[in-house]
């Protein structure tokens, strides 16, 4: 399949949006995670990002807070600032079996390892592949509109991660996150499951 190197601003402005629509399931306890992980490890290949909560404050960070792994009908939202990274999630972002699609992953790398030390296996990193298929763009909204025909909404980047409740609204765009950069791998790649 052909894809264009490039698209602008405005063409993106003119697509359908475009979103998660399958089950959202957030993990807030370790019972939970241990669920969901098993659930995962039935996959060949996942979708990945993490949110953090924004510093506005010049010299503060902060931990990453949630974790996002994406089937293609269900989205896991890991809440880190919960139920940190324990071994179920650790056996995931170091399987090779389940391969974990996102973009720009090695900065995810760097905050999921300042929880815990592990050594990532299995991650498939979208700005890594995409030149391959002479699309020169490397941002998850313009990647999206190439591969996928829409448009991605960035509303909630900015966003509290570390709220008491996670809203309706950072819901689906942190699943939509993981599962967009799933579905962009499988166009590009054939339809994986």
């Amino acid at each position: 399949m052909n894809f264009p190197s490039t698209i602008s601003n405005e063409e993106v402005a003119r697509l359908p949006k475009i979103r998660f629509e399958g089950r959202i399931v957030v993990v807030e306890r370790q019972e939970e995670a241990e669920r969901a992980c098993a659930e995962i490890l039935r996959h060949r290949v996942v979708g990945f990002d993490t949110e953090t909560r924004p510093s506005f404050v010049r010299g503060k960070t902060y931990r990453v807070s949630l974790l996002q792994l994406s089937t293609g009908d269900c989205c896991y939202l890991f809440r880190l600032n919960r139920i940190g990274l324990r071994r179920p999630l650790v056996d995931i972002l170091t399987s090779e079996a389940v391969k974990k699609v996102g973009l720009a992953t090695q900065g995810d790398m760097r905050s999921l390892k300042a929880l815990r030390r592990f050594n990532p296996r299995g991650f498939i990193d979208l700005q890594s592949i995409v030149s391959g298929y002479g699309i020169s763009e490397l941002g998850l909204r313009k990647l999206a509109a190439i591969v996928v025909g829409g448009r991605l909404s960035k509303a909630q980047r900015l966003s509290n991660w570390e709220a008491a409740e996670l809203t309706e609204s950072q819901k689906i765009y942190s699943a939509t996150d993981a599962w967009v950069a799933l579905e962009i791998y499988r166009r590009i790649e054939g339809n994986i499951t």
